[in-house]
């Protein structure tokens, strides 16, 4: 047997089949890593850092010895735990396959160490060459290149995302950056979301979505959005081919869209909505802060988001207004209604500006 080393765009390939163990310390993997990985570090956070400071600070054959004292131990388990992991992937796959993929930071000593002792042990082992820095550089270069893309706008409350939804129903590409982000978009767009990623980690589930979508062949569909979805930023380079894409913009009645808000957001806890209609306290204005948060607590909800509603509509026209290329993408659909299914029925009869 032997470690077959593959580059990066084989190995991605590979992984859509295959566990990745990422032998990384925690700390590291936390931080950010490939999505899907399974985290298998060779070394503790600490264990890292002693490891680490005496290859700096006294030579590579004392950093190996001490590496060697803290990975003895733990071989069986980690044979173990490699096997435990497989049978649940072959449970799903209803395989009996012995594949794994492995990496580390750069593609040395620690995935080299657990691919060895797996290999050992009689898996089929694939190690990454150039570690998760090569997947680094394999997403930031993925966001470089030259999509189609289709963008869907509106103002708030026009049912986007569920357009969106029933596009991809539809055998449509579609790419949902706020699902990506776990977060909505607005001050309140972190309700009923999970916990968002770190930038990081959020650009390589990005980039992953992004290649699959790539890989169909077919226009994108993607949200209108700020570069900035709550914590995280759209990567510039693929924010400003969004710029340049087709917009088509759903143009629905304030009313409609102010009960949809209201149906959504009316049924989250008051003090949360408080706090949200707080942070944009500063763009909001003064006294339209304290009406809107004065007819939430008179549990006018419907009142409280209308001066919500014209505010974001503001914003939003404002936002689209600063378009150089506005009169080139702009494309709007007029729609009697928020429905989903018909909405997106329209866009898929529209096929380019006029």
């Amino acid at each position: 047997m032997s470690v077959n080393k593959l580059h990066i765009q084989d190995f991605l390939e590979m992984a859509k089949l295959h566990p990745v163990l990422d032998v990384r310390s925690p700390g590291e993997y936390a931080h950010a890593h490939i999505p899907g990985a399974v985290s298998l570090p060779l070394f503790s956070d600490e264990e890292r850092k002693v490891v680490g400071t005496s290859y700096k600070q006294r030579s590579r054959q004392d950093a190996i010895k001490i590496g060697l004292d803290y990975f003895g131990p733990k071989m069986r388990l980690m044979v173990e735990l490699v096997e435990a992991i497989l049978q649940e992937q072959n449970k799903k796959s209803k395989d009996e396959s012995k594949v794994v993929l492995v990496h580390c930071w750069r593609g040395g000593m620690r995935s080299g160490a657990v691919a060895w002792l797996l290999d050992l042990y009689g898996f089929e082992v694939h190690l990454l060459v150039g570690g998760y820095k090569a997947f680094r550089k394999w997403v930031l270069a993925g966001f470089e290149k030259d999509y189609e893309l289709k963008v869907l706008g509106g103002y708030t409350g026009s049912g986007k995302t569920d357009v969106l939804h029933e596009l991809k129903r539809r055998k449509e590409t579609v790419l949902d950056l706020e699902a990506i982000a776990s977060h909505k978009g607005s001050a309140f767009g972190a309700m009923g979301e999970g916990k968002q990623p770190g930038q990081e980690m959020f650009e390589n589930i990005l980039a992953i979505h992004l290649e699959e979508a790539a890989q169909r062949s077919q226009p994108i569909w993607v949200e209108d959005e700020s570069q900035r979805i709550g914590l995280v930023n759209l990567p510039k380079s693929f924010w400003n081919l969004m710029r340049k894409a087709p917009l088509y913009f759903l143009e629905i009645d304030f009313e409609h869209r102010l009960q949809h808000i209201v149906s959504g957001y009316g049924k989250f806890d008051k003090e949360h909505l408080v706090n949200a209609i707080i942070r944009i306290q500063k763009r909001l204005g003064p006294l339209e802060t304290k009406t809107a948060i004065n007819h939430l607590l008179e549990n006018n909800i419907t009142e409280c988001f209308r001066v919500l509603l014209w505010y974001y509509d503001k914003h939003y026209t404002k936002s689209l207004n600063a378009r150089e290329n506005l009169k080139d993408v702009l494309q709007k659909i007029p729609c009697d209604s928020i429905n989903a299914k018909a909405n997106a029925q329209k866009l898929i009869e529209i096929k380019q500006p006029a």
